[in-house]
């Protein structure tokens, strides 16, 4: 299944591949399935197959528990009280800042910078970082296959500052060519923002490679890692990327927090993106001083319990061995390219060489959406749509696909029920 550059996936080289054929971890996908309460559950007369987990993932009982313990014994605000409640909510919210910085091997929790999501920090480095090094007529790099939110940010920049937004081509496969994005990385360029991995297509972008050419020419990478930091093992260090952002709901965590991180020397020399409490350290009327980092960029009140769910989401993923999740995802998802393949109805939308966790299709002569309500009444929740990818169905000349994401707790049997469906779907509609 993956013969592409090893690079592009684990910081030891290997692929996945590579991993699938090395002696198996331990992974009980029965006894992950048991953590999480909301696949317990009947929909529409039938057992939840939920494989919507790019839009957002469950959550684990841990991660539930964790939340509603900050509420029922902790709840107070971080930072900034002397008694006894605050003191325990910021050992655990800075406990979670901790755990961020060893999942994704950051070198210190000055890097470590707690946002609502990735969309909010790939906007807050575009209105720091960006607005600080751009200029009229100076270019910003991203790919056809991002998310809206690596998209509109960089637009908006452009606008402010004169700018000019170029994109890396991608084959019909889903692939960027590393000799067209070498050659697009010109002496106007002043960032490089791509994703780790596709949510529209499942490509894992060749992140390693990527960085190290634009290093060469001296420009910063931006990673949006939304989708990587659940499916791969991330190293920002052997990386080497200046920016990477992620979200808590993607990756078994809360809604409404996520994480940026930043090398310190960028994180120091970027102005604030908000100002208010707790990012100073005095304020007159006549002058500021801002906070030390990371609090410099986290003005007001944060989100405590989504932080404090987000450190258990990773406790979780951790407790689940990422190469072990890792093997099991992508033989659910051979499984699943397999299944597809056999139908003749089916196109898949996105086949690259390197890929995890998406199966992206269309359906000869029945809609993405008439699909998706059919399977929803066999309890399948599955994402219909562009996916806040507009560009790449463009590229493929679709203007929607069927999405069916994977997560740890899907199985073969969930793939089956997908291809009954599809199958059901297709007899109504042909």
């Amino acid at each position: 299944m993956s013969t592409g550059s090893p690079d592009s996936l684990l910081p030891d080289g290997e692929t996945l591949e590579e991993l699938s054929n090395s002696p198996r971890a331990t992974f009980d996908v029965e006894k992950i399935r048991a953590e999480f309460p909301v696949l317990d559950q009947r929909v529409n007369g039938h057992p939840l197959i939920y494989l919507d987990n790019a839009a957002t993932t469950q959550k684990p009982r841990s991660v539930i528990e964790a939340i509603g313990s900050y509420y029922s014994n902790n709840n107070a605000n971080v930072h900034r009280g002397v008694h006894e409640l605050s003191q325990r909510a910021t050992v655990d919210f800075e406990q979670s800042r901790e755990k961020v910085r060893n999942l994704i091997g950051a070198s210190s929790i000055e890097e470590i910078i707690f946002v609502r999501g990735a969309t909010e920090g790939i906007n807050l480095v575009a209105q720091t970082f960006g607005r600080t090094r751009v200029r009229a007529g100076d270019e910003i790099l991203i790919t056809t296959m991002e998310h809206h939110s690596n998209i509109v940010p960089w637009q908006m920049l452009c606008e402010q500052v004169g700018a000019k937004l170029k994109v890396v081509p991608i084959n019909d496969r889903g692939e960027i060519s590393l000799d067209e994005y070498e050659s697009l990385l010109g002496e106007k360029t002043r960032l490089v923002a791509a994703a780790h991995l596709s949510n529209a297509l499942g490509t894992i972008n060749p992140v390693h490679e990527m960085v190290r050419l634009a290093h060469e020419k001296d420009i910063p990478v931006l990673l949006d890692s939304a989708q990587g930091t659940s499916h791969l093992e991330v190293d920002v260090k052997d990386i080497d990327c200046d920016f990477l952002v992620l979200s808590g709901h993607k990756m078994y965590g809360p809604t409404g927090i996520g994480a940026l991180y930043g090398k310190k020397e960028h994180l120091s020399a970027m102005p604030p993106y908000q100002g208010g409490g707790d990012m100073i350290l005095s304020v007159t009327f006549e002058k500021t001083t801002y906070n030390e980092l990371p609090h410099k960029f986290e003005a007001g009140t944060p989100n405590i319990a989504g932080a404090i769910g987000l450190g258990a989401a990773i406790d979780f993923l951790e407790s689940c061995g990422v190469k072990a999740l890792m093997e099991h995802e992508h033989e659910v998802l051979v499984y699943g390219e397999e299944a597809l393949r056999n139908l003749p109805e089916v196109r898949l939308i996105g086949e690259a060489k390197e890929k995890s966790s998406v199966l992206s299709f269309v359906v000869a002569g029945v809609h993405p959406h008439d699909l998706g309500t059919i399977l929803d009444h066999q309890g399948i929740a599955i994402r219909t749509g562009h996916h806040c990818a507009q560009p790449t169905m463009e590229r493929f000349q679709v203007p929607a696909t069927a999405r069916a994401s994977i997560a740890c707790f899907n199985t073969k049997q969930d793939i089956d029920a997908l291809i009954r469906g599809i199958k059901s779907a297709i007899e109504v509609f042909t």
